[in-house]
């Protein structure tokens, strides 16, 4: 589950990291509100506002702004909420900006000069291991600093058997280049970010810029965090936080009946049963010829109503030209899966896009014979193979 920045930096401060303060508003008078509330405990005179959206780039794309005045935060808050941005990681659709975050600025004078790094923990799925990325070159995008000076992108991985220990958060300050005051304060930095990341059960934490301020402090500028979705049961208080706003409408649709659904941009909408017999579909309309319009996985108990509002959903895409249903009945019945592509048909009214059906295992028999004595126009094949042919056909007309 993804998470604002504003939400992202509360978890941090849980645990001990020191961020830019900031209040969350959704009108410009929350805004002007928020922002003398800042400016009580905190003392900035000086506002940035920052558009809440789940992509980054949002600096580059005009959804960060810095205000110096309280008519600047007024106009601000007003360019910013109701825009859509458009950044590298929306698309060329972009994001309607409902939330801004009116932040501290920390960017303050001061003895020593301001130094900006980059900072994330995340899992090496290879290894089995929690890692800590972390690059000097922080404020810049993680991927251009990646491609033109790798050198100055480091590693950490964690034992899982000893968990982080301290010579670690000690040699990422090293390589941060820092000393002092600066040194201690980015080894509690780092300690609290890890400990942040165990605690709420997270997949991913980026912070970039992590902030060396002229006063030797150590913030937390950003954060973005993706929490594990089968955690959540663990975080009560987490799982509040999701925003369906930031989701695809028929994604959210998809996930209140019990559907795993992912819309994909392509011609041929699937129904499966099954992660891996997804993924075997998916490849079957690619080497057809077509293009999987989503991954959609029934699950091994779906039953007539389910299969029915699969249907929906499917049907939802303009682009699909045809809808490919392969189940195979270990857990799940195909004739139950039989039942709801009639049902389907008889409560949508006419399916224009053909049907091409694959039912093989539990009551098999009887699911073919529900669906030939409906009288339905479908497709029926039994082998992959002739499944991917009939796409084919099908597409080809």
């Amino acid at each position: 589950m993804n998470l604002h920045e504003y939400q992202g930096k509360s978890i941090l401060k849980q645990n001990g990291v020191p961020i830019q303060e900031g209040i969350v508003a959704t009108t410009v008078d929350e805004a002007l509100k928020a922002a003398t509330e800042l400016q009580k405990q905190t003392g900035t005179k000086v506002w940035v506002v920052k558009a809440q959206i789940h992509a980054g780039g949002r600096g580059k794309a005009g959804g960060v702004k810095v205000a110096t005045s309280m008519d600047a935060v007024k106009e601000k808050a007003t360019a910013i909420l109701g825009m859509n941005l458009v950044s590298r990681q929306t698309g060329p659709k972009g994001k309607i900006v409902h939330k801004i975050l009116i932040a501290q600025d920390v960017y303050y004078t001061g003895p020593t000069k301001t130094a900006e790094f980059y900072l994330s923990v995340m899992l090496n799925r290879q290894k089995g291991r929690n890692m800590i990325v972390y690059s000097p070159a922080g404020g810049m995008e993680i991927e251009e600093v990646a491609k033109n000076t790798p050198e100055q992108i480091f590693k950490e991985e964690i034992d899982p058997k000893v968990g982080f220990q301290p010579f670690q958060a000690r040699k990422i300050a090293f390589n941060f280049g820092l000393s002092g005051d600066a040194f201690k304060n980015m080894v509690k930095f780092v300690t609290g970010v890890y400990k942040a990341f165990e605690n709420a059960d997270a997949s991913l934490i980026e912070i970039n810029p992590v902030l060396k301020a002229t006063d030797e402090k150590i913030v937390a500028v950003d954060c973005k965090m993706v929490l594990d979705n089968n955690a959540l049961f663990r975080h009560p208080d987490y799982e509040a936080m999701r925003d369906i706003t930031e989701e695809d409408p028929i994604e959210v649709e998809a996930g209140e009946h019990n559907l795993n659904y992912v819309q994909l941009d392509g011609n041929v909408g699937c129904m499966v049963n099954g992660a891996g017999l997804a993924m075997a579909t998916m490849d079957i309309i690619k080497l057809a010829g077509g293009n999987p319009a989503n991954f959609l996985d029934v699950g091994g108990t779906a039953n007539a109503e389910r299969v029915e509002q699969a249907f929906r959903i499917i049907l939802r895409e303009p682009g699909v030209k045809a809808i490919l249903v392969n189940i195979f009945g270990g857990i799940v019945r195909c004739d139950r899966v039989a039942q709801g592509i009639v049902d389907a048909y008889k409560n949508i009214g006419e399916i224009k896009v053909p049907i091409i059906v694959r039912l093989q295992g539990t009551n098999a028999v009887e699911a073919k014979k529900l669906i030939e004595d409906s009288g339905l126009k479908v497709h029926s094949v039994i082998l992959l193979q002739e499944a991917a042919d009939m796409v084919n056909k099908v597409l080809q007309n």
